[in-house]
């Protein structure tokens, strides 16, 4: 697909002078091979072995990842007690929220284990080991293969080395691809289903600032969530049961409350998800142009419509308050992405890369007749992206935009069944339905997707070219005259799935002839058509361009043959190390690489959705009970920066001092270092933590959950 972006690796050419041991996502199994050395220079105590051990307790075994890699959590007890961002429990917190109990503005304390609350489909995954298993995927495959050929080979292989690996256990595992099809890993999993949220700070605590500091420094926010890992009572991971008890892990991490300074190492474990370090000049392009413009140009329609409805009223807040913050977080990532791209002059940069490539190549026959066919693959793929950028507005208009065209969708199956009358389907497919309406309609406001349907066709129609406009927009202009908000208008008059009664009256006793003049479906329909047209569309160049990355990687790494290689983030366990440090963002500022609370009442608008202080903290200030978790300078920290290579699916991870012990929890990047997923700065790039201090002042002093500080491992 022509939309799999191409990846390069010539970050490590480009930043050759400033390139630093702290840029890098590294497999903690091949730590002893590749960073041991560095990393004991820079301050690290513990061994490769302390860090990654298949046969014994290691650091590894304490990390985890939640909901398969959309973030990452760290094991802070020998009860299972888990450590992670409040952002990233605060769908489970949201979905446990009502007027009468709104967790999300007043926090959420589990007294006991009793009242610790249940989350269906939640999970952590542990990391039991990894194996390189390139020779066994890639023997014996040359040149001379066809594509299918190869793609068709490796795929079986890797399902037998799967089915191999898990044989007679209850684990997961995968095959996956790194380096672009140059090196393949095998990843063993142990996944737990039973996770009870045990405590959360209000969101004026844990999502202070809001969308205003969202990838700022400095910051003040204490964004972390507890959660608890349970098991069966044979220790292997269970369904949701009341028998179930409190998980014991291999490993849990200690916590020191003495602090760090500026230049102390400092490490992150955890589950990245998505770097595109390597791509190409004609993929940053398009990332630019393509990518985030339809990101930018459909979710800043569709937040001010949000933010309208969820001022109404503190049940629309607390409907709305996970859906806001999910679109609004890459909403204005990609803003500072195009911004930062554009100053550090990246596709500049890249182009000089494939120059030099070029030149290399060019000098040795062999050399040619391998690699020389690679970047002109992945410059013909990108040759005309109208297709993939309509694809990209499709999905933020149409598919992430609104939420009837994917909730009406869903009756697909039901609709195949009626026309077919086969009546064991027609049951199965409605009773389907039926278990998911009150999730949905629960957080769902059918005049507000209305106003935001009707702003997002319009976006559609203005940066789509005709030929892939789904044929109803044909009747918007003529019937509707181009009012994109009258057609949105009729259609939730004229459909059963706005309305949770109409929906359930209608699934009692299905129709066909209903869904047939349904708008809401039927506009689905030719959605997900227009969806499947586009992707067509694109997998016409996806040969030449999966080759083409192939090649490219593989002749960079043997270009350079003494350089340390490390593979794009894929939600995959990865070790990053650095140091603590400040940093100069622009001419004439410097920033501090800690904040204190002082900050947080500094920032305090009373009232204000994103700047409010609860009053007990500033009590709290004011009398400077900080107990145990002060500084040695007398104030109480809450965040601080280190220069950690991270990203998205990071959140959550634990930053950990040279000692193996907790310092601190990794929750955001920085501003000026927006770009970093594409092409890493070192001058710039920043990961922002909370101070482990705040987090446990939050819950001893604030909260008063001192039963759940008694559980840690406190190290002073």
């Amino acid at each position: 697909m022509k939309r799999i972006f191409v990846l390069f690796f010539g970050l490590c050419l480009l930043f050759q002078s400033s390139a630093i041991a702290d840029e890098g996502m590294w497999l903690p199994s091949l730590v002893h091979k590749l960073n041991e050395g560095d990393m004991k220079k820079m301050g690290l105590e513990l061994s490769a072995e302390e860090i990654y051990s298949i046969n014994n307790s290691s650091l590894k075994d304490a990390i985890v990842a939640l909901d398969r890699g959309s973030c990452t959590g760290e094991l802070i007890s020998s009860q299972g007690l888990l450590l992670t961002n409040h952002h990233c429990g605060f769908g489970e917190i949201q979905a446990h929220s009502s007027v009468e109990h709104d967790y999300l503005k007043d926090g959420f304390w589990a007294k006991t284990k009793a009242d610790e609350l249940p989350n269906p489909g939640k999970t952590v995954s542990f990391l039991i080991r990894v194996e390189d298993v390139t020779d066994q995927v890639l023997e014996g495959l040359d040149e001379e293969l066809s594509f299918n050929e190869r793609k068709s080979t490796i795929q079986k292989r890797a399902f037998e080395i799967q089915k191999e690996a898990t044989k007679d256990t209850h684990y997961d595992s995968k095959v996956q691809s790194l380096l672009k099809g140059n090196r393949y890993y095998l990843f063993v999993y142990e996944t737990f289903r039973d996770v009870r949220l045990v405590g959360a700070p209000p969101k004026s605590i844990g999502k202070f600032g809001g969308d205003t500091d969202n990838w700022m420094w400095p910051r003040h926010t204490g964004d972390f969530t507890l959660f608890r890992v349970y098991c069966g009572p044979d220790g292997k991971p269970a369904d949701y049961s009341e028998d179930n008890v409190p998980y014991e892990p291999k490993h849990h991490l200690p916590i020191s409350l003495k602090g760090y300074e500026d230049g102390d190492f400092a490490m992150v474990m955890g589950y990245p998800g998505s770097t595109n370090r390597y791509k190409s000049s004609f993929g940053i392009e398009f990332t630019m142009n393509g990518t985030n413009q339809a990101r930018i140009d459909a979710r800043g329609e569709k937040l001010e419509i949000l933010k309208g409805y969820m001022g109404t009223s503190q049940k629309a807040g607390i409907q709305y308050a996970s859906k806001h913050a999910r679109s609004s977080n890459y909403y204005k990532y990609s803003i500072g992405q195009n911004k930062g791209l554009k100053a550090l002059r990246v596709i500049e940069n890249k182009k000089a890369i494939e120059k030099e490539f070029t030149n290399w190549v060019n000098a040795d026959s062999e050399r040619k007749a391998k690699y020389g066919k690679a970047l002109d693959l992945i410059e013909e793929a990108y040759e005309d992206t109208r297709d993939e950028e309509a694809y990209e507005y499709l999905v933020e208009t149409m598919v992430r935009g609104p939420e009837i065209f994917y909730f009406s969708y869903g009756a697909k199956g039901l609709y195949e069944a009626l026309k077919q009358d086969n009546q064991e389907r027609i049951k199965s497919n409605a009773e389907q339905l039926k278990a998911e309406l009150d999730e949905f309609f629960k957080d769902y406001d059918a005049a507000t997707d209305a106003k935001v349907t009707g702003a997002l066709l319009k976006v559609y129609d203005e940066n789509v070219i005709s030929a892939y406009l789904p044929t109803f927009f044909n009747l918007v202009k003529t019937k509707y005259k181009g009012d994109f908000d009258a057609f949105a208008s009729k259609m939730f008059e004229k459909t059963v799935f706005a309305d949770k009664a109409t929906l359930s009256e209608f699934l009692a006793k299905p129709k066909l002839k209903t869904l047939q003049k349904d708008m809401a479906f039927q506009t689905a329909l030719e959605v997900f058509d227009m969806m499947s047209i586009l992707g067509s569309k694109m997998n016409e160049t996806t040969e030449q361009l999966l080759t083409g990355r192939r090649l490219f990687v593989a002749g960079l790494m043997e270009m350079d043959k003494d350089k340390k290689f490390y593979p794009d983030a894929n939600s995959t366990m990865r070790l990053t190390y650095g140091k603590v440090g400040d940093y100069v963002p622009r001419d004439g500022v410097h920033y501090s690489y800690f904040t204190t609370l002082k900050g947080y009442i500094e920032k305090e608008i009373p009232g204000d959705m994103e700047f409010d202080v609860p009053a007990k903290l500033k009590e709290l200030y004011y009398a400077k009970d900080y107990g145990q978790y002060a500084d040695a300078d007398g104030t109480l920290h809450t965040c601080f920066i280190t220069n950690n290579d991270i990203t998205g699916g990071n959140s959550g991870s634990p930053v950990i001092n040279g000692n193996g012990e907790l310092i601190g929890v990794a929750f955001d990047g920085n501003w000026e270092a927006m770009s970093g997923d594409l092409a890493f700065e070192p001058e710039l790039q920043k990961c922002i933590n909370v101070d482990i201090r705040f987090v446990l002042w939050t819950i001893d002093k604030f909260a008063g959950a001192t039963h759940l500080i008694d559980e840690m491992t406190i190290v002073k």
